[in-house]
């Protein structure tokens, strides 16, 4: 490297003027770097999230125009999360197997209202559990990983079958992503994507989601038994490691902007496409924070999610994908 001294070397030269900035930028942020999660809900289950201001558990005949609408703005791809009433769940998660349930007749309809937009799905028990958890409890409480792992595999060919492009298993079991690709592969399902939460932290930063899937005040205990400690990462690499080997095709993060460590590790050790979840309780505090005048709303929002492109991150889940990406096509065209 050079040996650089002041004055033949002032760094501000290059940050004094807008083009030389444009030219000297390392990381840009585009729609197509985004995701959009959103919510799919039936009944008195739909409507906006308390804890999440501007965010809404969409009826199912409104998810065709809303997928329209994202993939209008530049968005290549939603992930879709099912909102159940109580009474659809059990202890098993028995809906999730469901061919006519909610997700099969919610992919459906948004593959034929927005054909070529990725559609990603979850693979995981916890929005049809009645005890909150991602998997079958045993009579300990504790999590039966072998017993999850059939019905994970189940549920990932139903969704498979009805049109996803992206099955995204988030459950943390072990072995799930080699029994989900050796289903698929038997299936003849050749072409569809394996998107692995391989470092899901068991993070209080998920509260708003729960409650928007209605699992937070149904959850007994906690997940620390099978979701990743926060003070963890060489775990982390161990984990996106097994799930590579095992045949998953992206691997994400989450949470996001807490952990952006790991998402630089994950892309300069593997070199896979690394994907980035910035969750609900970050969008909370985001958006709680704007409201009451801390900072400006729209530079903050692009700015995180740009230091998650910056830290590694090929694709970045956030509820603020649609908004963002329609700003920057605005500021493209200006």
């Amino acid at each position: 490297m050079v040996e650089e001294r002041f004055p033949a070397t002032r760094m501000r030269r290059s940050r004094m003027q807008d083009f030389a900035r444009q030219l000297t930028c390392e990381h840009r942020l585009s729609p197509a770097d985004l995701i959009q999660p959103l919510f799919v809900a039936e009944g008195a289950q739909i409507g906006p999230v308390a804890s999440m201001p501007g965010i809404q558990r969409h009826a199912l005949e409104q998810l065709g125009a809303e997928c329209r609408r994202v993939q209008a703005l530049g968005v290549p791809a939603v992930a879709l999360f099912p909102v159940l009433p109580p009474e659809a769940k059990d202890d098993s998660g028995s809906a999730a197997l469901d061919p006519d349930g909610l997700v099969p007749r919610a992919i459906r309809a948004a593959k034929e209202a927005a054909p070529g937009l990725g559609i990603i799905v979850d693979i995981a028990l916890d929005p049809f559990t009645d005890h909150g958890h991602d998997g079958v409890l045993r009579a300990d409480g504790s999590v039966d990983n072998d017993a999850t792992v059939e019905l994970l595999t189940k549920q990932a060919i139903l969704y498979a079958r009805a049109g996803a492009d992206v099955l995204a298993p988030s459950d943390m079991m072990d072995g799930r992503v080699g029994a989900l690709r050796t289903a698929l592969e038997r299936d003849r399902r050749f072409d569809v994507l394996i998107l692995s939460y391989a470092a899901k932290y068991a993070s209080a930063f998920y509260g708003p989601f729960r409650d928007a899937v209605g699992s937070r005040t149904a959850l007994i205990g906690d997940k620390r038994s099978y979701q990743m400690d926060p003070a963890g990462s060489d775990e982390a690499m161990r984990e996106i490691a097994l799930d590579l080997r095992e045949g998953a095709d992206w691997v994400m993060v989450k949470p996001g902007m807490p952990y952006l460590d790991i998402v630089r590790r994950a892309k300069a050790e593997f070199g896979v496409p690394v994907a980035a979840y910035q969750v609900s309780g970050e969008y909370a505090m985001l958006e709680a924070a704007a409201a009451q005048g801390a900072f400006d709303r729209r530079r903050i929002i692009l700015e995180t999610l740009t230091c998650f492109r910056r830290a590694g991150a090929d694709m970045i889940l956030s509820y603020h994908a649609a908004e963002a990406a329609a700003w920057l096509r605005e500021e493209h065209s200006a």
